[in-house]
Parts: structure tokens; C-alpha cells; sequence
């Protein structure tokens, strides 16, 4: 097997050998009415659309949507984007393409930062909180799911959607709330435990797979209410834990998303509140215009309008001039 090829390395008219996650599959009808198979491939440099125009009941049987593959093609671009035409492809392990150089860390895009500082500097976070119950809430759950939290993606297709990425976005929210909470006189505590909180549903909202999708808890509760509930458990634990310092806890899982069309079951009623809500808000849509200017593959300034702010941004000086 020849070398293999990365997705930002692709160049129109390579023939290329590669792994990748399979992040959708579809079988469609061409407008002749033949088979061809239309797949979403990702590895850690980037995602590309791909088909299988022949042998497509023959290749269909080889993988399913969430297996890493082996793949054989052709590179092609299509709408000023790259696609791949896949002539081969096959469910790769370490099993049978160990030897040929297939790791599973090549296919599951990761955050750029190591999970074992990341979770150092949480635990240095919580360590600093003063008010005790407060303390004793964050670090229990986080103890309690430490594994989980090394590994874990923010969320399923929206920011931070990748291996570790629950943890990178809840350290730069931190980050920033140690220092708005003194700047707006807001109770640094309650605002650290909210941040570090106020996501945590979603690790039983979302699995733990390769490639990460939506759990039955997730499609039937959602992080929110999960994420309330397990503060609620764990705060039981914890003997004479203020009551309305539970609530405002309470409140600011329940209001982090901060509208109704949000799916917020609340909107934000107290300064710490508004300043979780606010916070996430910003790390979360600045992570998205991060990957969507990085992700980008022409070489002009801008990107085009398919990106989820749906305007062109700005990406730096044209790399060929």
C-alpha cells in the first residue's frame, strides 16, 4: 500500500489511498435511476464529500456509517470544492491496516491541545474556589467523570465537535470568567461552577463513539435537564448544601442556552447567569468561525458562504499572490 493521503493535502486529479471516519452514508438514485453512494469522510486535517458510482451493492456491504475506512480514489472537485470518487474501500482496524499505517487517531479529529494539561488546569480551577459546597459539587462530578471528560466532544456537529473538545471549551470559558467575574462584580464561584457545569449533560447526551451522535437520553431529555439532574444527585450528597445556592446553580443550567428558541427551558435572571450564557455564547461561536475559516480550501482571502454564519470571512492575505 502506498503512501497514505491526508485530507488537506488532497489536490484535484491525485489518485490517493487514505483512512477516514465514515461520517454519513446515503444511498441514492442517480436521475437514471442507478445506485451510487454518497458518504461524508473526515480525518483529523478535514471533511470532504465523496461517491461510489460502481460496484456500489458490492462496496455498500463492506461499511456502515461510524466505521473508520480504508479507501482507494480519485480526487475530483466539484463546485469549487474537492470530492472523492471512491474505487475501493473496506472497514479498516488495527486488526488487518495496523501494518499499513492505520491508527485510529488519524480519523477522529482531536483538539490541539493535550487533554491531560487541559484537565490539570481544571482541577487547579476548582482547587482556587473558595465557597465549599460550590467546590465539593464541581469536583465530585468531575471525579466521578474523569474518564469521560479527558475524551469527550462538545457536541455533535456544532463547536468544538471533536475528541477532547468538552474540556477545551470549558477551560477558555474559565478562562474568561476569572476574569469578567471580578469586572462585573459577580460571584466568581457561582460563576465557575456554571461553566464547568453547565454543559455536563452532555455526557450522557452524547456517546462515546468514534463517531459521536445523540444517545436516547439526548433525543428524549437533552443535556440540560440531564445536566440539572445530575448536579441535583450530586448535590445531595453534600450535607446542608444552601438551598438557594442549589437553585442558582440549578438556574444557570437551565438558562445557559438563553432563549426559548435555544431550547432554554429558562432565560438567564441574575448577573452570573447572563454571564454563563454570554460566555459559552462567544467561545462557542468563536471556535465555529475558527474551523469554518481553517476547514476553508481555496487559497483566495475569503471563504465562500458555506459556513454556518453564511457570509464569506476573512482568512488573511491571498496565499498566491
Amino acid at each position: 500500500m502506498k503512501e497514505i493521503t491526508q485530507i488537506s493535502f488532497f489536490k484535484e486529479g491525485a489518485s490517493i489511498q487514505g483512512f477516514f471516519l465514515c461520517v454519513e452514508k446515503h444511498l441514492r438514485h442517480t436521475r437514471t435511476g442507478d445506485l451510487y453512494l454518497d458518504l461524508v469522510l473526515r480525518d483529523i486535517t478535514g471533511t470532504v464529500h465523496a461517491k461510489i458510482w460502481d460496484k456500489v451493492a458490492e462496496l455498500d456491504e463492506k461499511f456502515s456509517s461510524g466505521d473508520p475506512v480504508a479507501v482507494k480514489g480519485n480526487v475530483e472537485s466539484f463546485q469549487e470544492r474537492h470530492q472523492l470518487v471512491i474505487k475501493k474501500i473496506s472497514k479498516a482496524s488495527v486488526q488487518y491496516y495496523g501494518r499499513f499505517g492505520y491508527d485510529p487517531a488519524l480519523v477522529v479529529p482531536a483538539s490541539p491541545y493535550d487533554p491531560k494539561i487541559m484537565w490539570r488546569d481544571v482541577v487547579e480551577l476548582i482547587g482556587k474556589m473558595k465557597n465549599p459546597f460550590l467546590k465539593k459539587v464541581v469536583s465530585s462530578i468531575y471525579r466521578e467523570h474523569k474518564d469521560k471528560l479527558l475524551i469527550h466532544p462538545a457536541s455533535v456537529v456544532m463547536h468544538h465537535n471533536y475528541r477532547s473538545g468538552f474540556l477545551e471549551h470549558v477551560l477558555s470559558m474559565a478562562k474568561i470568567a476569572s476574569q469578567l467575574s471580578g469586572f462585573y462584580d459577580a460571584d466568581r464561584d457561582l460563576v465557575m461552577a456554571g461553566v464547568l457545569l453547565h454543559d455536563i449533560g452532555k455526557l450522557e447526551e452524547i456517546s462515546e463513539d468514534m463517531e459521536a451522535e445523540y444517545t436516547d437520553s439526548g433525543n428524549f431529555i437533552g443535556h440540560i435537564v440531564i445536566g440539572r439532574d445530575m448536579v441535583q444527585t450530586a448535590a445531595t450528597k453534600i450535607k446542608k448544601f444552601p438551598k438557594e445556592l442549589l437553585q442558582k446553580l440549578e438556574h444557570i443550567i437551565l438558562s445557559h442556552q438563553g432563549r426559548f428558541e435555544w431550547q432554554s427551558p429558562k432565560q438567564p435572571a441574575f448577573p452570573e447567569a447572563m454571564l454563563v450564557h454570554l460566555i459559552d455564547n462567544m467561545d462557542a461561536k468563536m471556535n465555529l468561525m475558527k474551523l469554518a475559516i481553517d476547514e476553508d480550501q481555496n487559497k483566495r482571502k475569503w471563504t465562500d458562504k458555506k459556513n454556518i454564519f453564511r457570509t464569506p470571512l476573512y482568512k488573511g492575505p491571498d496565499e498566491s499572490e
